[in-house]
């Protein structure tokens, strides 16, 4: 697939926006994305809301003022990057892939706030492989087999369990790779 913005290389970000219940889908070049983040991550938000100041006002909010309220140089700092928290908070950007399990005492209640929980479950890309879905469809299984247990529905408790095994089995004999 070719970028949108400038139809010369492959499409490597493809971004899905939902405005009042209609879907429009972008792809991009990482060239055309890189330029439309600089101008303000956003096609037709008015006035354009650039992530991390989104991420910034949620995480002052969780501390109760404002951005500006705030020292940069403050809180805790991260022993491999050297950015404290304080940055963090005012920009809206980690400053190293340490920063996340460092800063997990802040971070996982506006992951929560945000999405619901702080685990990813969402869709696996297709061409991963089989694995990693067989592995997501008794993840949901397990789900349902719990439920069928607290409602004594014990047929499709029994039934899904099956089902189950036969998942797990297919994992081990080096099924969906």
């Amino acid at each position: 697939m070719m970028c949108k913005r400038c139809g010369q290389r492959p499409a490597t970000m493809h971004m899905t926006e939902i405005s009042n219940g209609k879907k429009s889908e972008t792809h991009l070049c990482e060239a055309c994305a890189r330029e439309i983040q600089a101008q303000g991550f956003g096609f037709s938000f008015s006035p354009q809301l650039q992530l991390h100041d989104f991420l910034a006002g949620l995480l002052n909010h969780e501390l109760g003022g404002n951005k500006h309220d705030h020292d940069e140089l403050t809180g805790k700092r991260c022993e491999k990057c050297g950015v404290f928290e304080g940055q963090i908070v005012k920009h809206g950007l980690l400053g190293c892939g340490d920063c996340y399990p460092y800063f997990e005492d802040r971070l996982l209640p506006l992951l929560r706030r945000i999405h619901g929980r702080t685990r990813h479950t969402g869709k696996v890309p297709e061409r991963t492989g089989g694995r990693a879905r067989l592995i997501k469809e008794v993840n949901n299984l397990k789900s349902v087999l719990k439920e069928a247990v607290s409602r004594e529905d014990f047929e499709q408790a029994a039934q899904v369990r099956d089902q189950i095994r036969q998942i797990e089995k297919s994992l081990e004999d080096g099924g969906g790779a």
